[in-house]
């Protein structure tokens, strides 16, 4: 397929909106915000064999090179707006194209993001996405805004996703397809179809004092939080969230250091007031989504976990 049919092919699945005074086909596009919001920004790369297994398929890749950047704005308690998308391809091929459309596009869709534009190019499978989101003047959430004696908390499970990347490493996870485990199904969508917390984020600005996303392992991702507002974190590690589907896989000891340090969980890592409890308990029932206290924001630096130094081990692409 060439270039511009391709473009024109991922063209046809995007929506007109009043928003988008131009969109797909000109050398940039041109966006009208809403009148006294502020634009929240992020961008992601993901390369294969790096972020996915090679034969992941093209809808589920298409997914979560969307997935990531609605999980950053998440973290802001931004709404979702905008994205381009920059595709670099080995070949073009229709079937490939249209899988990862179905994929994309199912998110967007779910989200109200709409694509505006972007680029193509031949080369090794990779794909990036600049994802744009709008926030009220004052109201998103930062990692440098929280405060001694905050409760800390993350959304859902973590470590799911490490552990299916482990199995598929040793060879026990098949990534193509559907499992017929129950349990292991969940773990391989877990890496391949993360769930960006979009309205959990947008919930909970004016609850919660800072947020992250826990994109490289929940150690490295609070910490993040603490070295920017100038804290120390204490978490109990018998605290964290685990799936039934990770404590059969690996036995809770295994499954816990892969939530503390695995990655690629995408849930959120936030900080609130002790006052704020029984709000966020609400909002966990009204979201249906298991939101767990797992430590507090204390006087010192860096996180400690189980009374001891833990430091932020988590992925680094450099090291």
């Amino acid at each position: 397929m060439a270039e511009f049919s391709l473009i024109d092919r991922i063209r046809a699945r995007t929506a007109a909106r009043a928003d988008i005074a131009l969109g797909i086909g000109d050398d940039a596009a041109l966006l009208q915000p809403q009148a006294g919001l502020q634009l929240v920004v992020t961008a992601d790369t993901l390369n294969s064999g790096v972020h996915f297994p090679p034969e992941t398929p093209a809808a589920d890749i298409g997914w979560k090179t969307l997935a990531v950047n609605l999980s950053d704005l998440a973290a802001m308690g931004a709404q979702p707006a905008w994205c381009t998308l920059a595709l670099s391809l080995p070949d073009a091929q229709e079937d490939w194209v249209d899988g990862f459309a179905d994929g994309f596009f199912a998110l967007a869709d779910a989200h109200g993001i709409v694509l505006i534009g972007g680029d193509t190019t031949r080369g090794p499978l990779s794909l990036s996405v600049t994802a744009m989101g709008q926030v009220t003047p004052g109201t998103a959430l930062r990692r440098d805004a929280a405060q001694i004696g905050d409760d800390i908390w993350v959304s859902g499970t973590l470590g799911d996703a490490a552990i299916a990347l482990r199995a598929w490493q040793g060879g026990t996870l098949d990534v193509r397809g559907p499992a017929e485990d129950a349990q292991v199904e969940h773990l391989r969508l877990r890496l391949a179809r993360p769930t960006p917390r979009v309205a959990l984020g947008r919930a909970l600005v004016g609850l919660a004092h800072a947020a992250v996303d826990v994109s490289d392992g929940l150690l490295a991702d609070l910490g993040h939080i603490c070295a920017r507002s100038g804290v120390g974190a204490r978490i109990d590690p018998a605290c964290l969230p685990l799936s039934a589907a990770a404590r059969a896989r690996v036995g809770d000891t295994h499954a816990r250091d892969a939530a503390l340090r695995g990655g690629d969980d995408y849930e959120l890592c936030f900080t609130a007031p002790p006052a704020k409890r029984a709000a966020i308990a609400g909002l966990g029932e009204r979201l249906v989504l298991h939101l767990t206290r797992i430590g507090e924001v204390v006087r010192g630096q860096g996180v400690v976990a189980d009374g001891s130094e833990s430091g932020t081990t988590g992925y680094e692409h450099f090291l």
